[in-house]
C-alpha cells in the first residue's frame, strides 16, 4: 500500500507539471498558477514520503502489508532532500560572505555594497535580510534619476523577500529537476518575479526611466557573462531569464497593466490542502 502511495504521488506530480499554463498579459493569473504548478508536485512527494516514514515498514494499511522497499525509497528521497538543502545553504553562506567583503557606500540615500567591475549591475543578495549590491559601472553609467529607478526595483525585491522565498523554491527545483517542465516553470517564475518588482517600482518612479535603465543594464549583461551570482539567493535587475523575454518586461512597464498579484489565498490554500492529503492516511496504518 505504501508503494502504491508513492506511485500515486508520482503520477499526480507528473500530471500537474504537464498542465498548460496561462499565457498572455494576465500576469496575476500567470503568477498564481505557475507557482501552484511548481510548488504542489514536490510538496506532495515530500508529504507522501514523510507519511510513509511516520508509519514505518511494519504493519498493515487498508488490509495491505507494508514493505521495507517503500520505506527505504521514502528514506532515500528525504535523505537526498536534506543533502540538497544543506548544499544550497552552504553555497548561500559562501555568497553572503563574499558580499560582506565588498566596501559599503551610500547610494542615492541607500547603503549598498560596491562591486568593483566596469559594467552596470545591481542585485539584492542574501536570505531574509538581503543586501543591495551595485557595481561601479552602474554608478558611472546612470544618472541620478535612472539610478533611483534601479534602486526602486531592487527595493521591491527586498519588500517581497524574493531572495528568501526563491531560495526555498530553488531547493524544490533541484529536488524535482527530473519532473517535466521544471526548468520552464522556473524561468517563468523568474520572469514574473522581475515583472512584479518592475510594477512595484513603477508605482513609485517613472516607468520609462526604469525601462531605459533595464535596457542599459541588460545590454551590458549580455556582453559580460563572467559575473554569475546564482538566482537561488540573488535577485538582479537583469536576471538570467531568456534574453528574448526582455521585450516582455519592457512592454509590461510601458503599457502599465496591473502586474501586482493580489493575495490569492485560493491557490495557496489549495496547495497546502492537496500536499497534506498523504498525511490523512497515517491513521489507517496499524
Amino acid at each position: 500500500m505504501h508503494f502504491f502511495m508513492i506511485l500515486t504521488a508520482l503520477a499526480l506530480a507528473v500530471i500537474l507539471r504537464l498542465l498548460k499554463l496561462p499565457i498572455g498579459k494576465n500576469w496575476r493569473q500567470r503568477w498564481h498558477r505557475s507557482l501552484f504548478v511548481f510548488l504542489l508536485p514536490p510538496l506532495l512527494l515530500l508529504m507522501t514520503v514523510s507519511s510513509i516514514l511516520c508509519m514505518g515498514p511494519q504493519g498493515h494499511m487498508l488490509g495491505l502489508q507494508a514493505s521495507w522497499l517503500s520505506y527505504l525509497l521514502a528514506g532515500f528521497f528525504v535523505g537526498i532532500a536534506i543533502i540538497l538543502l544543506l548544499k544550497l545553504t552552504y553555497l548561500g553562506y559562501l555568497c553572503e560572505r563574499q558580499v560582506r567583503e565588498y566596501s559599503q557606500q551610500l547610494v542615492a540615500g541607500k547603503m549598498a555594497r560596491i562591486l568593483e567591475i566596469d559594467f552596470p549591475y545591481s542585485a539584492q543578495i542574501g536570505f531574509w535580510h538581503s543586501e543591495l549590491v551595485v557595481s561601479r559601472g552602474l554608478l558611472n553609467s546612470l544618472d541620478r534619476e535612472h539610478l533611483k529607478a534601479v534602486l526602486a526595483h531592487e527595493q521591491a525585491h527586498y519588500y517581497y523577500r524574493d531572495t528568501f522565498y526563491f531560495f526555498w523554491l530553488s531547493w524544490l527545483r533541484s529536488l524535482t529537476a527530473w519532473l517535466p517542465n521544471t526548468d520552464t516553470l522556473w524561468q517563468e517564475l523568474l520572469l514574473l518575479r522581475e515583472m512584479r518588482a518592475d510594477a512595484w517600482a513603477a508605482e513609485r518612479i517613472d516607468a520609462l526611466l526604469l525601462a531605459e535603465s533595464l535596457v542599459i543594464v541588460a545590454k551590458n549583461a549580455i556582453e559580460s557573462d563572467d559575473l554569475n551570482f546564482s538566482d537561488d539567493f540573488c535577485a538582479a535587475l537583469s536576471c538570467s531569464v531568456p534574453r528574448d523575454r526582455l521585450a516582455e518586461r519592457i512592454d509590461a512597464l510601458l503599457s502599465q497593466p496591473n502586474l501586482l498579484p493580489s493575495s490569492s489565498y485560493y491557490w495557496y490554500l489549495s496547495s497546502i490542502f492537496f500536499a497534506l492529503l498523504p498525511l490523512t492516511m497515517v491513521p489507517f496504518h496499524y
